[in-house]
């Protein structure tokens, strides 16, 4: 939510190209999903300058709203012994974890850090699916920009 809201990173280039690539996507291809979030996402959004934390809230308020259950806290932990999610990361495998123990299609991201990282993916989607989850696909905003309309 973060790269929806407050100005352009001019200076970082790399950075204000994935902002507007989110925003077109919120504007042009939102409608074509059913958005959740989390509490995860919540906690997040609520960090940081106050105006900007309002616009987040606003925008996730807009969607539904996933419950962080103890099966998503025990694949979480999981996912923090048995992937490369490292332990510092414990927020990001939350948010994979709750993302799949509710059956999401797709899990948006541009943490390619901890989440949407193709060294790590194979192991959290075996994880999940060794849990009995079958894990949403993570992958970033410009990877679902085109597709079926």
């Amino acid at each position: 939510m973060s790269y929806l809201v407050g100005p352009l990173k001019q200076r970082d280039l790399l950075v204000a190209a994935n902002q507007q690539l989110t925003r077109e996507w919120w504007a042009l291809r939102r409608d074509q999903f059913q958005l959740f979030s989390s509490a995860v996402a919540v906690n997040e959004a609520m960090k940081g300058n106050p105006l900007l934390a309002t616009e987040r809230l606003k925008l996730i308020s807009q969607t539904t709203l996933l419950d962080i259950n103890d099966d998503a806290t025990a694949l979480a932990g999981e996912l923090l012994r048995r992937s490369s999610i490292p332990a510092k990361a414990d927020v990001d495998a939350l948010h994979v974890a709750v993302a799949a123990v509710h059956g999401m299609d797709y899990l948006i991201t541009w943490n390619c850090k901890h989440i949407a990282n193709a060294s790590i993916l194979r192991r959290v989607y075996a994880v999940c699916r060794a849990a009995g989850y079958e894990p949403p696909l993570i992958c970033t905003p410009q990877e679902l920009m085109e597709g079926e309309q």
